[in-house]
Protein backbone atom coordinates (compact mmCIF):
# COMPACT_ATOMS: atom_id res chain seq x y z
CA UNK A 1 0.00 0.00 0.00
CA UNK A 2 1.49 3.42 -0.96
CA UNK A 3 1.72 6.16 1.74
CA UNK A 4 -0.70 8.88 1.09
CA UNK A 5 0.57 12.76 0.78
CA UNK A 6 -0.20 15.17 3.45
CA UNK A 7 -2.66 17.19 3.11
CA UNK A 8 -0.95 20.61 4.58
CA UNK A 9 -2.92 23.31 6.18
CA UNK A 10 -3.34 26.84 4.20
CA UNK A 11 -3.67 29.46 6.80
CA UNK A 12 -5.36 32.55 5.40
CA UNK A 13 -6.65 35.71 7.74
CA UNK A 14 -9.79 36.61 8.75
CA UNK A 15 -11.07 39.30 7.75
CA UNK A 16 -14.82 40.56 7.13
CA UNK A 17 -16.08 36.86 8.03
CA UNK A 18 -14.23 35.70 5.12
CA UNK A 19 -10.47 34.17 4.66
CA UNK A 20 -8.19 36.35 2.08
CA UNK A 21 -4.54 35.52 1.89
CA UNK A 22 -2.71 38.97 2.71
CA UNK A 23 -3.31 41.13 -0.38
CA UNK A 24 0.67 41.47 -0.67
CA UNK A 25 1.01 38.12 -1.01
CA UNK A 26 3.80 37.23 1.08
CA UNK A 27 4.27 34.46 3.90
CA UNK A 28 6.19 34.22 6.71
CA UNK A 29 7.60 30.44 8.02
CA UNK A 30 5.83 29.44 11.40
CA UNK A 31 8.45 27.43 13.67
CA UNK A 32 7.15 25.42 16.72
CA UNK A 33 9.63 25.29 20.00
CA UNK A 34 12.08 23.39 18.65
CA UNK A 35 12.39 25.63 15.72
CA UNK A 36 10.53 23.01 13.60
CA UNK A 37 8.80 24.04 10.77
CA UNK A 38 5.00 23.90 11.18
CA UNK A 39 3.56 26.18 8.38
CA UNK A 40 3.75 29.39 5.98
CA UNK A 41 1.20 32.09 7.71
CA UNK A 42 0.06 35.20 5.82
CA UNK A 43 2.28 37.96 6.64
CA UNK A 44 -0.49 40.92 6.86
CA UNK A 45 0.17 44.53 5.15
CA UNK A 46 -0.62 48.47 6.48
CA UNK A 47 -3.83 47.49 3.48
CA UNK A 48 -4.58 44.40 5.07
CA UNK A 49 -4.67 46.46 8.52
CA UNK A 50 -6.92 49.22 6.78
CA UNK A 51 -9.49 46.58 4.93
CA UNK A 52 -10.04 45.12 8.33
CA UNK A 53 -10.59 48.48 10.13
CA UNK A 54 -13.29 49.11 7.27
CA UNK A 55 -14.50 45.71 8.53
CA UNK A 56 -15.06 46.14 11.83
CA UNK A 57 -16.60 49.44 11.26
CA UNK A 58 -19.07 47.97 9.06
CA UNK A 59 -19.88 45.58 11.54
CA UNK A 60 -20.20 47.53 14.78
CA UNK A 61 -23.68 48.77 14.30
CA UNK A 62 -25.45 45.93 14.23
CA UNK A 63 -23.33 44.21 16.94
CA UNK A 64 -23.12 47.35 19.00
CA UNK A 65 -27.64 47.21 19.05
CA UNK A 66 -27.62 43.33 18.81
CA UNK A 67 -29.37 42.86 22.45
CA UNK A 68 -26.37 41.90 25.38
CA UNK A 69 -28.75 38.51 25.46
CA UNK A 70 -27.90 37.90 21.52
CA UNK A 71 -24.38 38.70 22.00
CA UNK A 72 -23.92 36.08 25.19
CA UNK A 73 -25.65 33.37 23.13
CA UNK A 74 -23.65 34.09 20.48
CA UNK A 75 -19.91 34.24 23.07
CA UNK A 76 -21.51 30.69 24.35
CA UNK A 77 -21.52 29.00 21.13
CA UNK A 78 -18.42 29.45 20.22
CA UNK A 79 -17.35 27.95 23.43
CA UNK A 80 -19.27 25.05 22.61
CA UNK A 81 -17.85 24.78 18.88
CA UNK A 82 -14.01 25.46 20.68
CA UNK A 83 -15.00 22.30 22.43
CA UNK A 84 -15.52 20.40 19.66
CA UNK A 85 -12.27 20.87 18.34
CA UNK A 86 -10.63 21.00 22.04
CA UNK A 87 -7.81 18.42 20.57
CA UNK A 88 -6.94 20.48 17.47
CA UNK A 89 -6.10 23.34 19.55
CA UNK A 90 -4.32 21.44 22.23
CA UNK A 91 -1.79 20.08 19.30
CA UNK A 92 -1.44 23.83 18.07
CA UNK A 93 -1.00 25.46 21.94
CA UNK A 94 2.07 22.90 22.44
CA UNK A 95 3.06 23.24 19.20
CA UNK A 96 3.36 26.80 19.45
CA UNK A 97 4.60 27.30 23.17
CA UNK A 98 6.22 24.22 23.61
CA UNK A 99 4.53 22.66 26.64
CA UNK A 100 3.28 19.00 26.85
CA UNK A 101 -0.04 17.28 25.76
CA UNK A 102 -1.49 17.77 29.35
CA UNK A 103 -0.46 21.65 30.05
CA UNK A 104 -1.53 22.38 26.44
CA UNK A 105 -4.97 21.06 27.27
CA UNK A 106 -5.29 22.92 30.75
CA UNK A 107 -4.87 26.10 28.48
CA UNK A 108 -7.06 25.10 26.17
CA UNK A 109 -9.75 24.05 28.91
CA UNK A 110 -9.55 27.30 31.08
CA UNK A 111 -9.75 29.29 27.06
CA UNK A 112 -12.95 27.35 26.25
CA UNK A 113 -14.27 28.48 30.40
CA UNK A 114 -13.20 31.98 29.68
CA UNK A 115 -15.48 32.09 26.48
CA UNK A 116 -18.33 30.70 29.04
CA UNK A 117 -17.53 33.43 31.21
CA UNK A 118 -17.32 36.13 29.23
CA UNK A 119 -20.97 35.10 27.95
CA UNK A 120 -22.55 34.92 31.36
CA UNK A 121 -21.03 38.99 31.45
CA UNK A 122 -22.62 40.23 28.45
CA UNK A 123 -25.84 41.05 30.13
CA UNK A 124 -24.69 42.11 33.64
CA UNK A 125 -22.02 44.41 33.49
CA UNK A 126 -24.84 47.23 32.49
CA UNK A 127 -25.51 46.38 36.13
CA UNK A 128 -22.69 46.57 37.53
CA UNK A 129 -20.91 49.54 35.86
CA UNK A 130 -24.46 52.23 35.70
CA UNK A 131 -27.41 52.84 37.19
CA UNK A 132 -29.11 55.69 38.87
CA UNK A 133 -27.57 58.74 40.48
CA UNK A 134 -28.85 61.07 43.40
CA UNK A 135 -29.01 64.12 42.08
CA UNK A 136 -30.30 67.04 44.06
CA UNK A 137 -33.56 68.43 42.06
CA UNK A 138 -36.61 67.16 40.43
CA UNK A 139 -34.64 64.89 37.63
CA UNK A 140 -34.03 61.61 36.96
CA UNK A 141 -30.20 61.05 36.23
CA UNK A 142 -28.87 57.71 34.87
CA UNK A 143 -25.77 56.45 33.58
CA UNK A 144 -25.25 53.38 31.09
CA UNK A 145 -22.22 52.06 29.49
CA UNK A 146 -21.98 52.04 25.95
CA UNK A 147 -19.53 50.03 23.40
CA UNK A 148 -16.26 52.58 22.46
CA UNK A 149 -16.07 51.41 18.96
CA UNK A 150 -13.55 49.58 17.36
CA UNK A 151 -10.80 48.31 18.88
CA UNK A 152 -7.43 47.19 18.00
CA UNK A 153 -6.26 44.01 19.91
CA UNK A 154 -2.63 43.53 20.08
CA UNK A 155 -2.86 39.71 21.32
CA UNK A 156 -0.10 38.70 23.83
CA UNK A 157 3.43 36.90 22.45
CA UNK A 158 3.70 34.12 24.81
CA UNK A 159 0.29 32.69 25.28
CA UNK A 160 -0.88 31.87 22.13
CA UNK A 161 -4.39 31.19 23.00
CA UNK A 162 -5.66 31.44 26.86
CA UNK A 163 -3.53 34.80 26.15
CA UNK A 164 -5.55 35.41 23.17
CA UNK A 165 -8.91 34.74 24.37
CA UNK A 166 -8.66 36.75 27.69
CA UNK A 167 -7.86 39.93 25.36
CA UNK A 168 -10.41 38.80 22.56
CA UNK A 169 -13.66 38.05 24.46
CA UNK A 170 -13.92 41.01 26.89
CA UNK A 171 -13.66 43.59 24.08
CA UNK A 172 -16.57 42.02 21.68
CA UNK A 173 -18.67 41.56 24.88
CA UNK A 174 -19.82 44.29 25.62
CA UNK A 175 -20.64 45.19 21.86
CA UNK A 176 -17.36 46.70 20.42
CA UNK A 177 -15.52 45.08 17.28
CA UNK A 178 -11.88 44.00 17.38
CA UNK A 179 -8.94 44.27 14.84
CA UNK A 180 -7.00 41.55 16.20
CA UNK A 181 -3.14 41.09 15.29
CA UNK A 182 -1.68 37.30 16.25
CA UNK A 183 1.17 36.65 18.32
CA UNK A 184 4.09 37.20 15.72
CA UNK A 185 5.57 34.08 16.53
CA UNK A 186 2.84 31.81 17.23
CA UNK A 187 -0.52 32.93 15.27
CA UNK A 188 -1.67 29.61 14.31
CA UNK A 189 -4.27 28.85 17.13
CA UNK A 190 -5.38 32.35 16.35
CA UNK A 191 -5.57 31.87 12.53
CA UNK A 192 -7.07 28.92 13.50
CA UNK A 193 -10.00 30.50 15.90
CA UNK A 194 -11.24 32.85 12.47
CA UNK A 195 -12.46 28.98 11.16
CA UNK A 196 -14.34 29.13 14.40
CA UNK A 197 -15.83 32.53 14.75
CA UNK A 198 -16.74 31.94 10.79
CA UNK A 199 -19.40 29.39 11.78
CA UNK A 200 -20.27 30.29 15.70
CA UNK A 201 -23.13 33.00 14.62
CA UNK A 202 -20.63 35.90 15.32
CA UNK A 203 -21.64 38.54 12.42
CA UNK A 204 -18.36 38.49 9.85
CA UNK A 205 -16.31 41.83 11.16
CA UNK A 206 -17.17 41.60 14.09
CA UNK A 207 -13.69 39.97 15.35
CA UNK A 208 -11.07 40.50 12.20
CA UNK A 209 -7.54 38.53 12.85
CA UNK A 210 -4.25 39.38 10.81
CA UNK A 211 -1.25 37.63 11.19
CA UNK A 212 2.53 39.01 10.95
CA UNK A 213 5.38 41.69 12.09
CA UNK A 214 3.45 43.11 14.80
CA UNK A 215 5.09 46.76 14.54
CA UNK A 216 4.35 46.82 10.76
CA UNK A 217 0.61 46.08 11.15
CA UNK A 218 0.17 48.18 14.81
CA UNK A 219 1.41 50.75 13.44
CA UNK A 220 -0.85 51.75 10.56
CA UNK A 221 -3.95 50.70 13.57
CA UNK A 222 -2.59 53.27 15.77
CA UNK A 223 -2.60 56.09 13.56
CA UNK A 224 -5.98 55.14 11.97
CA UNK A 225 -8.75 57.78 12.64
CA UNK A 226 -11.39 55.24 12.36
CA UNK A 227 -9.36 52.72 15.26
CA UNK A 228 -11.69 54.28 18.52
CA UNK A 229 -8.88 52.16 21.02
CA UNK A 230 -5.84 50.11 21.53
CA UNK A 231 -4.92 47.24 23.23
CA UNK A 232 -1.02 47.02 24.30
CA UNK A 233 -1.16 44.13 25.77
CA UNK A 234 1.48 42.22 22.96
CA UNK A 235 3.49 45.47 22.73
CA UNK A 236 6.93 45.31 24.00
CA UNK A 237 7.96 48.56 25.96
CA UNK A 238 9.66 50.47 23.23
CA UNK A 239 6.87 49.62 20.86
CA UNK A 240 3.99 50.50 23.28
CA UNK A 241 5.44 53.94 23.68
CA UNK A 242 5.48 54.64 20.01
CA UNK A 243 2.36 53.32 19.26
CA UNK A 244 0.43 55.57 22.10
CA UNK A 245 2.30 58.97 20.63
CA UNK A 246 0.76 57.46 17.58
CA UNK A 247 -3.07 56.97 19.24
CA UNK A 248 -3.13 60.05 21.08
CA UNK A 249 -3.46 61.81 17.46
CA UNK A 250 -7.44 61.21 17.70
CA UNK A 251 -7.51 60.34 21.36
CA UNK A 252 -7.75 57.13 21.28
CA UNK A 253 -8.67 55.19 24.29
CA UNK A 254 -5.33 53.34 25.65
CA UNK A 255 -5.44 50.19 27.30
CA UNK A 256 -1.15 49.81 27.89
CA UNK A 257 -1.36 46.94 30.95
CA UNK A 258 1.96 46.56 33.60
CA UNK A 259 4.63 44.98 32.76
CA UNK A 260 3.42 45.84 29.08
CA UNK A 261 4.95 42.75 27.76
CA UNK A 262 3.24 39.62 28.97
CA UNK A 263 6.16 37.55 30.19
CA UNK A 264 4.63 38.78 33.75
CA UNK A 265 1.35 38.14 32.66
CA UNK A 266 -0.71 35.56 34.53
CA UNK A 267 -3.45 34.59 31.93
CA UNK A 268 -5.00 31.78 33.92
CA UNK A 269 -5.80 34.15 36.97
CA UNK A 270 -9.80 35.43 37.32
CA UNK A 271 -9.89 38.34 34.63
CA UNK A 272 -12.26 40.23 36.73
CA UNK A 273 -14.59 43.43 34.55
CA UNK A 274 -11.19 45.59 34.10
CA UNK A 275 -10.72 44.57 30.44
CA UNK A 276 -14.36 44.68 29.59
CA UNK A 277 -14.88 48.42 31.04
CA UNK A 278 -11.66 49.86 29.59
CA UNK A 279 -13.01 50.13 26.29
CA UNK A 280 -16.76 51.58 27.64
CA UNK A 281 -18.05 54.89 27.56
CA UNK A 282 -20.35 56.41 30.42
CA UNK A 283 -23.73 58.62 28.45
CA UNK A 284 -25.36 59.66 31.59
CA UNK A 285 -28.76 61.25 30.53
CA UNK A 286 -31.18 63.70 32.60
CA UNK A 287 -34.57 63.61 32.83
CA UNK A 288 -37.53 65.49 34.22
CA UNK A 289 -39.60 63.99 36.95
CA UNK A 290 -42.41 65.84 35.72
CA UNK A 291 -45.70 66.26 38.15
CA UNK A 292 -49.16 64.21 39.01
CA UNK A 293 -52.54 65.72 40.16
CA UNK A 294 -53.49 68.92 41.70
CA UNK A 295 -51.35 68.22 44.68
CA UNK A 296 -47.98 68.75 42.68
CA UNK A 297 -46.58 65.48 44.23
CA UNK A 298 -43.88 64.15 41.89
CA UNK A 299 -42.44 60.77 40.59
Amino acid sequence: MSERLSVLKTYKLYVGGKFPRSESGRVYEVSDAKNRWLANAPLSSRKDARDAVVAARKAFGGWSGATAYNRGQILYRIAEMLEGRRDQYVAEVADAEGLSKSKAAAQVDAAIDRWVWYAGWTDKITQVVGGGNPVAGPFFNLSSPEPTGVVAVLAPQKSSFLGLVSVVAPVIATGNTAVVVASEKSPLPALSLGEVLATSDLPGGVVNILSGRTAEIAAPLAAHQDVNAIDLAGADEELAKELEIAAADNLKRVLRPQPVDDAGADWSATPGTDRMTAFLETKTVWHPTGALGASGSSY
